[in-house]
């Protein structure tokens, strides 16, 4: 399913910049990391590209072949010690982070480490005339009252904010990302908000993937509050293209990445629930992670007009394709 849909992406984007070229991808057995990795293995022989795969665990066997013929670095990235042994890169993504909210408040040191020292070793092992791509998160805005977030905007979130660690540093690595480009460095930034799709794993604690997890294994999808909380999804063949495009083409340093699917999340459980066949319990009580916002809702107006994006993957589409993918790993 994943190379099928990397097969479109590759298709349609040129990869020719990368002939010849060390591209390293971090967090790579992520949702993210899984889709790049299978677009460059897709363009891997055409354009003679070594691609390098960083992974913090063994790699599931079920992954196994998108991982065939890359080098893969298995080690704790926020250990800096390793950085000395490892050659210089051409292209770097770095898409390593906690995007589940249980795990990165789970370490909070960890994840403002993962965002600060680690992409500053990271854009030291870039080549002078290499590209970087920094995956920053919507979270930033975290604290405005706007209905629709531009590139422009500042959250107002203070340093005691229950998601502090993960919202501040990846405010900082924008900073530091932005102080290596005053030394001519060609780096991007996207602010990623709310990517789903095939490609995750069990006990996936984001909030789509735990209420298809609850409706495939229980009789019912109980929620932990009223649902009231509005998210605009993307699908993550969306999320990778215009990540591909930005790298590669992209004219300005920020971008928002993110879809148009507008939903709350009582709506979202209610849609799993009837393509499931099964009820759905939304109390009045709130149980949810404190800190987390009321609705994410990005302009994505800078990247639809530089690239005429006119189609993204429908919140249906894409969840019968995550609901399919989840019974499988499920199943397993």
């Amino acid at each position: 399913m994943i190379q099928k849909e990397c097969s479109k992406i590759t298709n349609t984007i040129d990869f020719s910049q990368l002939r010849n070229k060390n591209v390293l991808v971090t967090g790579a057995s992520g949702l993210i990391g899984i889709y790049m990795l299978s677009c460059l293995k897709n363009v891997k022989e055409k354009f003679n590209i070594k691609i390098y795969a960083w992974v913090k665990n063994d790699i599931d066997p079920f992954f196994k072949n998108i991982f065939d013929e890359c080098f893969i670095i298995q080690n704790d990235i926020t250990d800096q010690s390793i950085f000395d042994k490892l050659p210089n890169f051409d292209y770097i993504i770095h898409s390593s982070g906690y995007a589940q909210p249980n795990k990165f408040l789970d370490d909070k040191i960890k994840t403002i480490t993962l965002n600060t020292v680690t992409t500053i070793n990271l854009l030291n092992k870039l080549n002078k005339d290499g590209k970087f791509l920094f995956v920053s998160t919507s979270e930033l805005y975290s604290g405005l009252n706007v209905e629709l977030l531009s590139e422009e905007d500042i959250g107002t979130t203070n340093t005691n904010h229950p998601r502090s660690c993960y919202i501040d540093s990846k405010r900082c690595g924008e900073s530091i990302c932005y102080s290596f480009i005053e030394k001519g460095i060609d780096i991007k930034i996207a602010r990623l908000s709310l990517a789903y799709g095939p490609g995750t794993k069990p006990n996936d604690t984001r909030v789509m993937n735990s209420i298809i997890q609850k409706a495939l294994l229980n009789d019912v999808i109980e929620l932990f509050d009223d649902g009231s909380a509005v998210r605009t999804y993307c699908y993550i063949t969306d999320i990778v293209e215009m990540f591909w495009n930005i790298l590669f083409f992209g004219k300005h340093r920020l971008y928002n990445v993110g879809g148009i699917s507008k939903t709350t999340i009582l709506d979202l459980a209610n849609k799993i629930g009837n393509t499931l066949n099964k009820r759905v319990i939304a109390p009045s009580k709130n149980e949810g992670l404190k800190g987390s916002p009321k609705l994410v809702n990005l302009n994505l107006n800078r990247y639809i007009d530089e690239f005429n994006k006119k189609e993204f993957i429908s919140l249906d589409e894409g969840l019968i394709q995550t609901i399919n993918w989840q019974k499988h790993i499920y199943n397993r």
